[in-house]
């Protein structure tokens, strides 16, 4: 009642059915309790997860074909590899030919059983493959589920599943609601009480201050990285535009970037008439009350609906049978009857011509990916607190967002990288401090080397290759007592030798006063099959050489996929400097306009669908990220350095726009020998 939501949305008399209900919860152990609690109340068969119907896609279907026509292995690979990204390649616009990706994977287009592969690959296409289980899609019965549909066992421990998805759930009258699990919820509930404990500060979600300057600022300068739903590539290029300065502002940047708004071409009107450059207009006086709050330019499902009620005189019930209608199967029929509806009562309250056609473009053109303003209100409340506490309180912001991963769209060792920038100190995995998940260390006292409250120790589970049943076993002997050096280590946790081994190299055996190569060497010593002879002899010295500070920064991505040490692309700084390429946080310095080389590590790689055949890149350096905007021809003829390259340097325009900052790429050139860095890659 308080955001003016519309009703009808979840529940009318005319939609005949049962409201949407959707829940967010913590994801993992919280939200699994709620679906347990779900199954006891109405039994093990009044209640069950819906199921997803899986269909084939480009590589199942390139495997399903390519192993029933006697392929081999290593040609089911090839075809597989060739053919994956084939239907996401075609929906952006690219021209390619069949023929030539057959070829390009090494086989013979005309060949008889390559025509029977390309004639069957075809149409086996959208079938149904198996059954898999909706994320949080649950239905309920006051009765038996199992005399209206069919259960399963689910392959996870005490769920039963429903032979049908949701759609035919929906279509029989069956209540399904869903239990989503959010990440970002678990990573809140975590970072609260770690403030409480180690802050002595009361943080209440339900009641953060309004609009906190410093937390908008921060918003307003694209810094969100880790932030629910604003931290995409997309949207903190839109950030500095919309200049979000209100709670409602939020709002509306949690829905802008979306299929519909862009799309529909609202997006670029929006930010123009919020910067002044154009009039804020109506297509007819009545909607104003409706479009106001965002500037004439409708962004959410309810406000379709609303036009559709006060513009063609439709009840609550018959706006909501509008937006089903222009759902995901739209009906033609349906969509004929409405559209006339909608003209002719919009005829009947004098709005003709152009001010109807108007009107009838926004609705019919834009209900089909309209984001629910119920859904961007509560995601922007979510939103704010993230933000709220990345600039108030980073250090258990961090904490917990490391011990929610994987979750939102970065890599750790982005996020690493960014609680440094925020003066958080990020500490190493130690055996004799780490636990299994990252945990707070209050500073020593007088030794505070950030303006952060306390320091970011990093947890065992960032181990590659190490078992949590040893990570906690370690946890669990620390906490009774230190382990005095490797052979305590070993002996008390009864640690397999590999994975020794990828303690040594992860650093996280220099509490005993050794380097990585030295531990490396105790850890061969160790894991020796010694006779009794040899029991009592103490270890050589280590032969080996010891690790430079690059090669210590390659084994912590090896071996952790992250580090707490420099950025690689600091190795590079000084010979980058010969070739004038300007670290990113330089670029503010620079005019627009101007030509400048900028470089680093890719850690995102997007290419929307509504983006026209654009490919955005994200570079990483030791001081920053900025984003080059790459045309679709610069993609087709650099496509394998662009997309295998772990760093590359980029040539281009420095373009501004109302505080929003990029680059438009020219020329392209691989940064030889820079260790790769996680990169979050076409999703």
């Amino acid at each position: 009642m308080k955001m003016e939501l519309l009703f009808e949305r979840f529940l009318s008399e005319e939609r005949g059915e049962w409201p949407d209900i959707d829940l967010d919860l913590p994801s993992g152990g919280q939200r699994e309790k709620v679906i347990q609690y779900v199954y006891g109340r109405y039994g093990p068969h009044g209640a069950a997860m819906t199921a997803n119907v899986i269909t084939y896609r480009d590589r199942s279907a390139t495997r399903e074909v390519a192993k029933a026509l006697g392929f081999s292995g290593a040609q089911i690979d090839r075809l597989a590899k060739q053919l994956g990204r084939w239907s996401y390649d075609h929906n952006r616009g690219d021209k390619k030919s069949f023929s030539e990706e057959i070829t390009a994977a090494g086989f013979d287009p005309k060949e008889r059983r390559m025509r029977l592969f390309a004639d069957l690959w075809e149409r086996i296409h959208h079938l149904p493959r198996h059954l898999g289980q909706h994320s949080g899609g649950m239905v309920i019965a006051a009765g038996r589920l199992d005399e209206v549909v069919p259960l399963e066992p689910s392959s996870m421990v005490n769920r039963v599943v429903v032979q049908w998805d949701k759609e035919d759930c929906a279509d029989l009258g069956i209540i399904k609601i869903d239990l989503l699990g959010l990440g970002m919820l678990n990573a809140l509930e975590e970072a609260v009480p770690l403030i409480h404990i180690h802050e002595k500060r009361h943080v209440d979600l339900a009641h953060l201050p309004p609009d906190d300057p410093k937390t908008f600022q921060m918003i307003r300068d694209a810094d969100t990285v880790g932030v629910f739903q604003i931290e995409s590539r997309a949207q903190m290029a839109s950030l500095p535009r919309h200049a979000p300065r209100t709670f409602y502002d939020l709002v509306v940047q949690v829905a802008i970037i979306r299929p519909g708004p862009i799309v529909g071409g609202m997006v670029n009107p929006f930010f123009e008439r919020r910067v002044g450059r154009e009039p804020v207009e109506y297509a007819h006086p009545s909607l104003e009350p409706i479009l106001k709050r965002t500037l004439g330019i409708p962004l959410f499902q309810e406000q379709i609906l609303r036009v559709a009620m006060v513009a063609a005189g439709f009840s609550g019930g018959e706006a909501e049978e509008l937006r089903r209608a222009m759902g995901f199967k739209r009906s033609v029929d349906s969509m004929n009857k409405l559209t006339q509806r909608l003209r002719d009562g919009m005829c009947k309250r004098g709005i003709l011509g152009d001010a109807q056609e108007q009107v009838l473009k926004s609705i019919t053109s834009f209900a089909l990916y309209g984001f629910p303003e119920s859904h961007a209100a509560s995601f922007a409340l979510i939103a704010y607190a993230s933000a709220y506490l990345k600039a108030h309180h980073p250090t258990a912001f961090f904490t917990a967002l490391l011990n929610a991963w994987p979750m939102g769209f970065y890599h750790p060792s982005s996020l690493v990288q960014d609680a440094k920038r925020h003066g958080v100190e990020v500490r190493p995995i130690d055996v004799n401090r780490s636990g299994w998940r990252c945990r707070w260390e209050d500073n020593a006292q007088g030794k505070k080397k950030s303006h952060a409250a306390g320091a970011l120790r990093l947890g065992l589970r960032y181990v590659r290759g190490l078992r949590r049943q040893t990570g906690e076993a370690i946890e669990a002997q620390v906490a009774q007592t230190p382990f005095a050096n490797l052979d305590d280590l070993a002996r008390r946790c009864q640690a397999q030798d590999k994975e020794l081994t990828a303690l040594a190299n992860a650093g996280a055996l220099a509490g005993f006063s050794m380097s990585r190569r030295q531990a490396l060497w105790q850890v061969a010593w160790v894991s020796r099959q010694a006779g009794p002879l040899l029991d009592n002899q103490e270890p050589a010295p280590s032969p080996l050489v010891e690790m430079s500070e690059a090669e210590r920064t390659m084994a912590d991505f090896a071996t952790t996929g992250l580090t707490v040490g420099v950025h690689p692309m600091r190795y590079f700084r000084q010979q980058l400097k010969r070739f004038d390429v300007t670290p990113a946080a330089a670029l503010d310095r620079i005019a627009n306009g101007t030509t400048v080389r900028i470089g680093g590590s890719v850690i995102v790689r997007q290419r929307p669908g509504t983006a026209k055949g654009v490919l955005f890149i994200t570079l990483e350096d030791e001081t920053g990220m900025v984003q080059a905007i790459v045309r679709r021809e610069q993609l087709e003829e650099h496509r394998m350095l662009i997309v295998s390259s772990p760093g590359l340097i980029v040539e281009g325009t420095l373009q501004r726009r109302d505080g929003s900052m990029s680059i438009q790429a020219e020329k392209f050139w691989r940064l030889q020998r820079l260790q790769k860095v996680p990169s979050h890659d076409f999703r």
